[in-house]
């Protein structure tokens, strides 16, 4: 099968968050299935072009019809992918190789990425790359779908198109005249894009694409209901008969506490006692806290923004640490009063609490691998990626029972067993104490129980071999229809 997949980032050449992930490790699930042949088309970010570690070469150039403007497109091949995957990035220097600094936030992120939508399309006609299956991602490429049927179904006509929602809080909005000024789209497709008298793409990407997946089976269930989706519940309430979940996975080749080279030793679950004593030494020692084997480390790695449920932990943080003989170690940046909070917490509490206000993807590592126990209190969840890199380095994690998480951390009973992690249903802090009470009494009072259950996480698949398939399911099911 011919798969072109499409998305604004993909590591490790450009990522903000969760999306690049899925983008790094997707397309190459994907290629390694026998018959298919996968295309990721990216931007080419200034951080991209400079970077001397991506040899490209450019193989086409064109321009690209936006509105009344005539845009210069040109496609760069990546030249040292070794995986199946064939990368090409469109080149422009006005919307992404002139731009410094963030990914997102520029002005004009609307017209830049409807360039980038279209761009997409007409490279693989230049490529005489015609998919079976566009695979595109978020507000940034949902002008595709639209685009598609609307002006290029004669270039592909046997083309169907997937498009994921990876989280339904950015939409794509943009004012009323973006219709005609940028799209220029017949104006039969007005309605589609219309919402509240502006424009949303994501809108009209989930009425004009012909299947819409989520990255979790509960979260495809919670966007039905106004609390989650954002404003658009009556929409994907009409797409239902459209929409599905597949839960991601995570590159085990990268989470490998086997191999993972930021550790200062390494294990398996037949090894966790040894490898995993070894690894909270070292955490433990880096970060300034007493280095104590016999006290329960509780870590979170994260962006530290108010729906990551954050504000849950600032609550119970004091009583947490004045109640129980434990350390608390944070890792992350974001919003000025969580940095600043964590940072005092630190400071009140030298022994037992750590706050690391950077982004270091070694000492997270080495936080997953050190830890005892992952916090991820998250208000809502799409997916997420970091319980199941906990999970894979033997980090116990407790979790909202919401989107991904409930998904993928089923609970355990007051034993230890029947799931792989402690769970609370309501979103209070209660709850939330509730919940890691149990997990600190586990570890605290059968430390064999609470072994075990580290072994059972490191023991589950949360590869991509299984969300590939459900890919491939669907996109046959697509073409069949």
């Amino acid at each position: 099968m011919k798969i072109a997949v499409l998305a604004s980032e993909g590591a490790p050449y450009a990522k903000s968050g969760g999306l690049g992930d899925v983008m790094e490790a997707l397309p190459a699930a994907l290629a390694r299935i026998p018959g298919n042949e996968v295309v990721l088309i990216l931007p080419y970010y200034k951080k991209i072009k400079e970077n001397p570690a991506y040899e490209t070469e450019q193989v086409a150039q064109f321009n690209v019809a936006l509105g009344w403007r005539q845009q210069y497109a040109g496609i760069h091949a990546l030249k040292n992918r070794t995986d199946g995957v064939r990368v090409y990035f469109i080149d422009n220097l006005y919307y992404f190789a002139g731009r410094d600094g963030v990914l997102y936030g520029h002005g004009d992120d609307g017209e830049r990425y409807a360039y980038f939508s279209k761009a997409c399309l007409d490279a693989l006609v230049a490529l005489d790359f015609i998919p079976d299956v566009i695979q595109c991602n978020d507000w940034q490429t949902a002008p595709v779908p639209t685009f598609l049927k609307a002006q290029y179904k004669p270039l592909f006509p046997h083309t169907k198109c997937m498009f994921t929602i990876h989280n339904i809080e950015y939409q794509g909005w943009a004012q009323s005249d973006f219709f005609d000024d940028v799209l220029a789209l017949p104006w039969e497709y007005r309605g589609c894009l219309d919402m509240d008298g502006a424009v949303n793409v994501m809108k009209a990407a989930i009425e004009t694409c012909d299947l819409v997946t989520t990255v979790s089976e509960s979260y495809a269930r919670e966007l039905m209901y106004p609390y989650y989706a954002h404003g658009l519940d009556g929409v994907i309430g009409n797409a239902a008969w459209k929409l599905t979940g597949i839960t991601n996975g995570i590159d085990t080749d990268i989470f490998n506490p086997e191999t993972d080279p930021a550790l200062p030793a390494h294990y398996n679950a037949d090894t966790l006692a040894a490898g995993k004593a070894a690894c909270k030494a070292a955490l433990q020692q880096e970060v300034g806290l007493p280095v104590r084997p016999d006290v329960p480390l509780m870590v979170m790695v994260t962006r530290l923004a108010g729906h990551k449920g954050l504000d849950l932990l600032c609550h119970i943080a004091r009583r947490l640490l004045w109640e129980n003989d434990c350390q608390l170690l944070i890792l992350g940046t974001g919003e000025h009063h969580y940095e600043q909070f964590f940072t005092d917490l630190a400071r009140e509490f030298p022994d037992q609490a750590a706050a690391k206000i950077t982004f270091n993807l070694g000492l997270a590592s080495r936080i997953y691998a050190g830890g005892d126990i992952y916090l991820m209190p998250s208000k809502s969840e799409p997916c997420g990626l970091s319980q199941m890199n906990a999970m894979r380095y033997g980090t116990v994690p407790v979790v909202h029972a919401t989107g991904g998480l409930k998904d993928t951390v089923p609970p355990v009973d007051e034993n230890g067993q029947g799931g792989l992690g402690f769970t609370f249903q309501s979103y209070n802090a209660d709850d939330f104490y509730g919940a890691l009470k149990r997990c600190l009494d586990l570890y605290t009072d059968h430390p064999q129980a609470f072994r075990d259950l580290q072994c059972t996480d490191m023991r589950q698949d949360f590869s991509w071999n299984i969300p590939a398939g459900r890919y491939m399911t669907l996109f046959h099911q697509m073409l069949d229809r």
